[in-house]
């Protein structure tokens, strides 16, 4: 099996080069690959160089984890937004459609307009409040439009132990402050990138595994995250109380971390505030809770709650 994926470096595409190498012959691209020799292009700016590589390469599975992320800078710089998140992803689908290539593709919580309480299914209607969402719904439709055998997985909160992350983010601030304010009425499920990999590794070898005459049936979109939910006030809750447990438990009681931080904040002294309290210039939606039962009744896999794996991150990074 040849697998193209972009975004080689990001949180997702970082763990999905160890994930996808067990499938086949991987070549994994960045928005710098062309620079290199070979020439393949892996920025979803060039629309003309993306189809190139994939006429060249002729993948039978592409994998794009490449996106526009930032979703406060997406709103003074919409039509880069669309031209990374619905753009690119369009012209993917349409070159896969050309191959009978699979499309995985990537997607968020944010296309929903985050009313209510309960856990959004893939069929209920969606209406994003940001730039960012409705580039990625665009991107969706592109996708679906196009014909390509696809699988696009919302996903929500992700994060991994390498690069920038909320929790390093709170581990710093606690380490600072006295006393910190989080928001308290966005939920969602903290979401590993390296759970996102395996699972599309997964997802991938069972679509291909059921061959060109019913893979067709599984094409489509999913949502994909970590069982359960929290608020970020919770997350914050969770992550100092680890943290201060990991200091009790070393030989140096105050400190965690590679950096030797001091955890001055008690899991009691993180002040819920709501997100009227905290104003950015994109609007997040306040329910992003999903439902993942069609995935995991799909690919036959179970989903581990969201606790789990920010344990396990944080015991790697401290």
């Amino acid at each position: 099996m040849k697998i193209l994926l972009l975004g080689k470096n990001g949180q997702v595409g970082w763990e999905l080069q160890r994930a996808l190498s067990v499938l086949g012959e991987v070549t994994a691209l960045d928005r710098h690959s062309g620079t290199e020799p070979q020439g393949h292009c892996g920025d979803l700016n060039d629309l003309a160089g993306l189809a190139r590589t994939v006429q060249a390469l002729r993948p039978d599975v592409i994998v794009n984890a490449a996106a526009h992320t930032a979703v406060d800078k997406a709103e003074s710089e919409p039509h880069l937004a669309r031209r990374l998140n619905a753009q690119a992803p369009t012209v993917l689908a349409q070159e896969a459609a050309q191959l009978g290539a699979l499309l995985v593709h990537y997607s968020t919580d944010y296309v929903f307009n985050g009313s209510g309480d309960t856990p959004w299914l893939e069929t209920d209607a969606t209406s994003p409040l940001s730039v960012y969402g409705q580039t990625k719904r665009e991107g969706e439709q592109g996708i679906a439009a196009s014909g390509a055998p696809h699988l696009i997985f919302r996903t929500s909160w992700v994060y991994a132990a390498r690069g920038g992350n909320f929790a390093k983010t709170m581990l710093r601030l606690a380490s600072e402050r006295e006393a910190l304010s989080v928001i308290s009425d966005q939920i969602g499920a903290p979401t590993g990138a390296e759970l996102l990999a395996d699972a599309t590794a997964q997802a991938i070898r069972v679509f291909k595994g059921r061959g060109p005459d019913s893979s067709g049936d599984l094409s489509g979109l999913y949502h994909l995250s970590a069982s359960g939910s929290t608020s970020w006030h919770g997350y914050a809750q969770f992550v100092i109380e680890r943290a201060r447990a990991k200091q009790a438990q070393g030989s140096t009681p105050n400190q965690v971390g590679q950096a030797g931080q001091t955890i001055k904040v008690a899991p009691d002294a993180v002040q819920a505030i709501p997100t009227s309290a905290y104003p950015t210039p994109a609007q997040r939606p306040l329910n992003s809770r999903l439902n993942t039962q069609k995935f995991q009744t799909t690919f036959g896999l179970t989903l581990p709650h969201w606790q789990q794996g920010v344990a396990r991150m944080l015991d790697e990074i401290l």
